[in-house]
């Protein structure tokens, strides 16, 4: 355990330590913080609150190494120590891109919350820091982080005072689950086949192995309980709150839902009370036909979304990807996000990669569902 002197002078001395998965104390201080913060842009824009469903490490656990780290500062409200901050990371092998078969170990850091009343102290830089220590100590090459373009203090505090650099600029799409099914294409040339697992990691590794962030271990993935055939289900680990719309955007939403049953028009589902989401992972394709082979598969998703009782389907592409042209989402529900990097120790990812961090962005890019 470290402690760490905050910036301001009237701060109480900050303590960093790892969370103790086994202790309720723990659980229940994590679970008050994530509701205390807000996910996404402020500023009068949505913002989205997370609720974990009492499994804080829901997010890295299915990870092949992970770690979470609390902060904790004292003078708490029954005189004891208060768990003012939090940040989670794992460690995996990933494939580097530019058309190679190069992979290089990284490290990925997310979840990064401070409480409201503990902001601008230098928590969140120091449990950065701390979690980059378990990085290096696992080998990683880099790490990077996702965080939304529009929050300037987050870009700030990663790019300005923690060294990263921007890298990627991928897109959230999110569709709304409606009350009725979709047909999966209006063409009878295009249909959905659902493979084994094995078969699937085969295709994976043939036509996306050399996709940046392509997991080395897909294998783990498509074996995973949560995997449904190229969609995760998120709704079984955590709920989603949409706070901030105005009201007249929740009474248009109310009427697509009351209508719907005689006028036959798409339902927008209540994103306004929490709801659950699946992840459609695992894009890919080339051609002319591409963008309508992507959107059968997202009408696919769509109708296992609602079987499920998930009430939105998101997916995440990168800014060039021919794909995205064919992702039917919300446009006032989308997501810019912004991917940093930082190498973590010099002669790292030397050789035939080089240095990672100034790789030109290729079309796609490979979200993995397990830290989504």
């Amino acid at each position: 355990m470290a402690a760490v002197a905050p910036e301001d002078d009237g701060g109480a001395p900050v303590a960093v330590r790892e969370f103790d998965a086994h202790s309720e104390r723990d659980c229940a201080a994590v679970e008050r913080l994530e509701r205390a913060c807000e996910v996404g842009p402020s500023g009068g824009k949505l913002c989205l609150f997370t609720d974990l469903l009492g499994d804080p490490l829901c997010r890295v656990r299915h990870s092949p190494a992970y770690l979470m780290l609390v902060a904790e500062a004292a003078g708490g409200p029954l005189g004891g120590a208060e768990v003012v901050g939090v940040v989670r990371g794992c460690v995996k092998t990933v494939a580097c891109g530019r058309g190679s078969n190069i992979f290089s170990k990284v490290a990925y850091l997310l979840g990064l919350r401070v409480s409201p009343g503990h902001r601008r102290r230098g928590i969140g830089r120091c449990l950065v820091e701390r979690m980059e220590e378990w990085f290096r100590q696992m080998g990683a090459e880099y790490a990077y982080v996702a965080t939304d373009r529009d929050n300037e203090p987050s870009v700030r505090l990663f790019t300005a005072r923690c060294g990263y650099a921007k890298f990627r600029t991928p897109s959230v799409l999110v569709h709304p689950v409606f009350r009725h099914d979709l047909a999966p294409s209006r063409s009878r040339r295009i249909a959905v086949v659902e493979l084994a697992p094995r078969d699937a990691e085969r295709l994976y590794r043939e036509r996306l192995g050399d996709v940046e962030f392509f997991p080395r271990d897909i294998d783990a993935v498509l074996s995973n309980a949560l995997s449904l055939g190229t969609v995760w289900n998120c709704k079984d680990a955590f709920r989603l709150e949409v706070r901030g719309a105005p009201r007249l955007w929740r009474a248009a939403a109310r009427a697509t839902r009351a209508l719907s049953p005689w006028l036959c028009v798409p339902s927008v589902p209540n994103l306004f009370e929490p709801f659950g989401m699946h992840f459609l992972y695992g894009f890919g394709g080339a051609g002319p036909a591409a963008p309508r082979i992507a959107r059968a598969l997202c009408r696919h998703a769509h109708n296992l979304a609602r079987a499920a009782g998930a009430c939105v389907v998101a997916t995440e592409v990168g800014a060039c990807d021919p794909l995205r042209a064919g992702v039917p989402h919300l446009p006032r529900l989308r997501a810019e996000d912004l991917w940093c990097i930082k190498r973590l120790a010099d002669g790292y990812g030397d050789g035939a990669l080089g240095d990672w961090t100034k790789a030109p962005p290729g079309a796609s890019i490979f979200v993995d569902p397990r830290e989504f």
